[in-house]
C-alpha cells in the first residue's frame, strides 16, 4: 500500500475498515488501495476500497476522467453509473464476487 501513512496502516489493522463507496465492512482478504488522483496523473492520496468497488471504478472510468472529474469519493458515488452499482451491491455480503460491467467507452465491450 503505497503512499499511505505508517499510523494510518496501523489504524487499518486495528480498526473494521468501512468501503467509503459502498458503506459496507471491508473483510481483510478484500482490501484495495485505491489512488483518488492516478499515480500515472501525479497522485499519492489513497483510500481503501472493497476489491470489486475498485474493479468497477476502473472497469468504468479511464484515468484522465479520475483525474479530471471523479477525484473524489462524493464524485464517484455520483457518477450514474457507479451509483447503480453501489445499490446493488448495498444488500450484498461483504465477500461477493460478480462480474464487472465494463464500459463501451473504454472500449472494453
Amino acid at each position: 500500500m503505497a503512499a499511505i501513512s505508517e499510523s494510518y496502516q496501523a489504524a487499518l489493522v486495528a480498526a473494521e475498515i468501512i468501503c467509503p463507496l459502498c458503506l459496507r465492512p471491508i473483510p481483510k482478504a478484500q482490501q484495495d488501495a485505491h489512488h483518488l488522483i492516478p499515480k500515472s496523473r501525479g497522485g499519492i492520496e489513497t483510500v481503501i476500497l472493497h476489491r470489486l468497488c475498485h474493479r468497477q471504478i476502473h472497469a468504468l472510468l479511464t484515468e484522465t476522467q479520475l483525474a479530471r472529474q471523479y477525484s473524489t469519493i462524493e464524485a464517484l458515488r455520483a457518477h450514474p453509473e457507479l451509483a447503480k452499482f453501489i445499490a446493488w451491491i448495498s444488500d450484498k455480503p461483504n465477500h461477493i464476487r460478480a462480474a464487472i460491467k465494463r464500459s463501451k467507452e473504454k472500449g472494453y465491450l
